[in-house]
């Protein structure tokens, strides 16, 4: 019967402890679920938005079909992408179609001075902030939940059971990334 126990007990704990981890890589999991389901709904406030900030433009720069053609392009690419990683690419793609599109109300005074214009603007500037502040908290969840995959013991559970690493997402303009050059 002792030799039993002695049995029993450590299998029982180690059980116990392998259903904690696995419990925690549950909950973690989730967490990133819920943190990329809140960028999905800002990145989805922001593609609502786009429409409306084109045809005002259009109204006041209609001949220039090309650069509107690209952000509402853009947008449609953005929309339909649902995977981390082709989300990033498609962003920046919006990102730079959405700087074209505000360089190009720079040339036009009349459009500047819109109200409506100046509206979606703003809301688009408070959006482009929550998603920023979304893009950090589940960078932060995917960071802390690959931080649970990897280390030992839970590597072991984590692969018994399939779970994967989370990817980052991380927006950037490759021209946030080059040095700006100072002649004199």
């Amino acid at each position: 019967m002792g030799v039993l126990l002695y049995l029993i007990v450590p299998i029982a704990l180690i059980a116990l402890y392998a259903i904690l981890i696995y419990n925690s890589l549950i909950k973690n999991r989730n967490l990133v679920e819920e943190a990329w389901s809140v960028i999905d709904v800002m990145l989805k406030k922001r593609y609502d938005l786009i429409p409306n900030l084109v045809e005002t433009v259009k109204g006041y720069a209609a001949h220039e079909r090309e650069t509107l053609q690209s952000v509402i392009e853009a947008r449609n690419q953005a929309i339909n992408t649902k995977d981390v990683e082709n989300k990033q690419f498609a962003e920046q793609t919006l990102n730079h179609a959405m700087m074209n599109l505000f360089a190009l109300s720079e040339k036009y005074p009349d459009l500047k001075a819109n109200s409506n214009f100046l509206q979606m603007q703003s809301d688009l500037s408070e959006i482009e902030t929550d998603i920023e502040k979304s893009r950090r908290y589940y960078n932060g969840t995917a960071r802390e939940f690959n931080i649970k995959i990897e280390i030992f013991p839970n590597n072991i559970i984590a692969n018994m059971y399939g779970f994967v690493k989370a990817k980052f997402f991380e927006i950037e303009d490759s021209t946030e990334r080059t040095t700006p050059q100072v002649k004199f």
